[in-house]
């Protein structure tokens, strides 16, 4: 009975160190596959401007009548302006119960500019972008397409991921810009047309409280993001199995990982950036 219950644990013991062993190569695995990527850029930029180009086109406004009701344009300003609507509603009736509603432009330009529109962007870029590229090399990948193009002496690192990374890091670009505009002119529309606070004061201390450096951190931030996030659904759908059921699988995974990465980013560039002080300056 001791032996028995002596040699028990052995398979227990294998398997987790198995386990163990399998995901830290997955990590090893992604490690390698991120550095090429982005040492590949270079070939990307010199023998691929025509699949850069036209990446761009599609990720930025969509193709057909995707670009009229579900570009990634349109579904960037949705999300931002929603958001900046909650942060107008609950900002004004917080402080308002204070009494200090004046300070609902302070509000939205230590918020939104640090922390929501920068988080906005990276997870309409994840659901749309990042998605429809993990999609599309994942079918590339169980059509053969991709062993095609490695068959022709192609790059393919360089030809389908590359050019996606460049693509989305230059599309990220404007979509920031307009996230974070739509953003702050809805929270002033609703503060100022429908809670009925006077213009002047919501300027004052929205343009008192913006800060230049936060809008630079807040960017800095946002292509960071960006690029993290292309390279987990590159990765995810180039090295996508197990027919069409597979592809969804990886989309669902990529999503899933590229969201708390992003997060995690998110978290690290702030920590880097303001510190335990937080970088605040009361002043006005």
């Amino acid at each position: 009975m001791s032996d028995n219950v002596a040699r028990y644990p052995l398979p227990r013991v294998r398997r987790a160190a198995a386990s163990f062993a399998t995901g830290w190569n997955r990590i090893g695995d992604q490690t390698a596959f991120y550095v090429k990527s982005i040492a590949s850029t270079r070939d990307a930029v010199l023998y691929y401007k025509g699949e850069i180009a036209r990446l761009i086109a599609q990720m930025s406004l969509g193709v057909g009548a995707l670009a009229v009701i579900g570009g990634t344009v349109v579904i960037i300003i949705l999300l931002t302006g929603s958001v900046g609507g909650l942060v107008a509603i609950q900002g004004y009736t917080s402080l308002g119960s204070i009494g200090v509603e004046a300070l609902t432009g302070f509000f939205s330009a230590y918020v939104q500019v640090r922390f929501s529109t920068p988080a906005i962007a990276a997870i309409g870029l994840a659901v749309t972008v990042g998605a429809g590229a993990t999609a599309q090399l994942g079918a590339m990948r169980i059509n053969e397409e991709i062993d095609a193009l490695e068959v022709m002496a192609v790059r393919a690192i360089a030809y389908v991921v590359s050019t996606r990374l460049i693509a989305g890091v230059i599309v990220v670009i404007p979509l920031f810009c307009m996230a974070t505009i739509t953003a702050t002119v809805f929270t002033r529309f609703l503060v100022i047309f429908v809670y009925g606070q006077s213009s002047g004061v919501y300027d004052h201390y929205f343009n008192t409280f913006l800060q230049p450096f936060d809008i630079f951190a807040s960017f800095l931030e946002a292509v960071v993001m960006g690029l993290v996030i292309m390279l987990v659904h590159t990765y995810y759908g180039f090295n996508a199995s197990g027919g069409p059921a597979g592809v969804g699988e990886a989309v669902g995974r990529a999503v899933r990982a590229s969201l708390v990465a992003a997060v995690s980013v998110a978290l690290v560039i702030a920590l880097a950036t303001y510190g335990e002080s937080g970088n605040f300056h009361l002043s006005g």
